[in-house]
């Protein structure tokens, strides 16, 4: 139970609200001698002066979505291709189709972020007319930067439980700090993988392209006397699935008929 207190005494200082207002996970004490900076969500030091906008690399997330007619598919394709060549990208995506009257061609492209306008503009240097175009850029540096504050708070936090249960004298104070351990480790985990996945989306910008050609085909007409003769062979092919299937079945006919013929045997001996 001592070691329960001093636990207690030393995260009390995490427990603490952070300036502005604002709450946040955990932040350092400074009767400790780990050295934490922490940053909110404004760009602000805890206890400190504000950063300087230029001193922050914004983190980016672009995409990009265009649809066009093209008169040569293939053609299409490998300019595309050198494109994405040319700008250090590869299609994470490609699928084709075809329709009534229509064959299309979908990609999605992943491009290095700083080449991403390039490849746009070599994508689309020969297309007169959009169906679509879309551009969009998300700007996630705010969330960037709550997650690795947030992040270092609790790799600092898990360290601070670990040195109490390298210190623990009972069972029962190994598992209470141990089930602690594994809640901060999960938030860790969901907060490292959060940030890989807007560092992934950041350093690579997505492309969907679709391009598509329209074809002169028209749908085969059938005449009145070909829907009849089909309509008959179709009623012969209905007959003859008819019999196979009495072949498969023929045991239990037979033993429906030896049962008829008991019954009715029954039945005549007893008006008698």
């Amino acid at each position: 139970m001592k070691l329960l207190s001093y636990a207690l005494v030393l995260l009390l200082p995490l427990m603490c609200a952070s300036p502005k207002g604002e709450s946040i996970d955990y932040a350092e004490s400074p009767a400790m001698d780990y050295e934490t900076e922490v940053v909110d969500s404004n760009n602000y030091k805890a206890y400190g002066a504000p950063i300087a906008k230029e001193d922050i690399e914004q983190k980016i997330i672009k995409t990009s979505y265009l649809k066009f007619e093209t008169q040569d598919l293939d053609k299409t394709y490998f300019q595309i291709k050198k494109a994405i060549q040319d700008n250090k990208g590869f299609i994470q995506d490609d699928n084709s189709n075809k329709s009534y009257n229509t064959i299309t061609r979908h990609l999605i492209i992943r491009i290095p972020t700083n080449n991403f306008q390039k490849t746009i503009d070599a994508v689309v240097k020969d297309v007169a007319y959009f169906d679509t175009k879309r551009i969009s850029a998300k700007d996630v540096t705010e969330e960037f930067i709550d997650l690795e504050a947030r992040l270092k708070a609790k790799l600092t936090l898990e360290k601070r439980y670990l040195e109490l249960l390298s210190k623990a004298k009972t069972v029962k104070e190994m598992l209470e700090i141990e089930r602690e351990l594994s809640n901060i480790r999960e938030e860790i985990e969901a907060k490292q993988g959060r940030l890989k996945y807007l560092q992934n989306k950041v350093s690579l910008s997505t492309i969907d392209v679709e391009f598509y050609k329209l074809t002169s085909e028209t749908p085969v007409t059938t005449s009145y006397g070909t829907k009849m003769w089909n309509a008959i062979k179709s009623g012969f092919n209905g007959i003859s699935i008819f019999f196979l299937g009495l072949l498969h079945i023929w045991p239990f006919l037979l033993l429906l008929v030896i049962a008829g013929l008991l019954v009715k045997r029954w039945i005549k001996k007893m008006k008698k």
